[in-house]
């Protein structure tokens, strides 16, 4: 586990010291779900951070015809959706599913709270995470409102290479707003 956390950490934020690293890895964890389960239930009190070790996510909510609708995809060595985006008085907004076998890293959110307040370095790292949140989120509203169904499959291809011939393709397609009808068009097309 500790490799793989710091190769976590040398992606997001390599100038993070080895004594803020041992900090962190301190209050971690492994643990892991099966395919299939949940990782967080919206509604459910979840007091955690996690960093995908390895394995798939998939955050997701139910639209009001009860059909479930993909907000992101978390492939190993990322972290999830950060507690404080995903959570309201630590009770989960989303839904985290593991969509293969997952091992991740879980870190009581109180206890990383606490580091993010005494450690510079660490609260840094908490903010490129959250920045990179936003980022991604901010890029999909506006590719779901401005883009064509093809320019986004297109970008999906390229942030996910091998996703889609892994995962069902209604996941691909909701992640996408459009239908499963619409999707099998345009990868005939491409």
């Amino acid at each position: 586990m500790i490799d793989i956390l710091n190769a976590v950490f040398d992606k997001l934020y390599p100038g993070l010291t080895g004594k803020s690293r041992d900090q962190i890895i301190a209050i971690s964890e492994k643990i892991t779900f099966p395919k299939g389960s949940r990782i967080a239930e919206k509604g459910r009190r979840n007091q955690y951070e996690y960093i995908l070790l390895d394995g798939l996510v998939r955050s997701f909510l139910l639209d009001q015809e009860g059909e479930a609708v993909t907000l992101l995809f978390f492939e190993k060595q990322t972290v999830l959706s950060p507690y404080v985006t995903r959570t309201c008085n630590s009770v989960s907004l989303i839904n985290l599913e593991a969509l293969a076998d997952c091992h991740l890293a879980r870190i009581d959110a109180g206890q990383f709270e606490k580091l993010i307040e005494e450690n510079l370095e660490i609260r840094e790292f908490a903010n490129t995470i959250l920045r990179q949140e936003l980022f991604r989120k901010t890029n999909k509203e506006i590719r779901l409102i401005s883009w064509t169904g093809k320019q986004r499959l297109e970008q999906f291809r390229k942030d996910y290479s091998m996703l889609e011939n892994i995962i069902p393709h209604s996941m691909v397609a909701s992640y996408l707003g459009i239908t499963n009808v619409s999707l099998s068009r345009l990868r005939k097309e491409s």
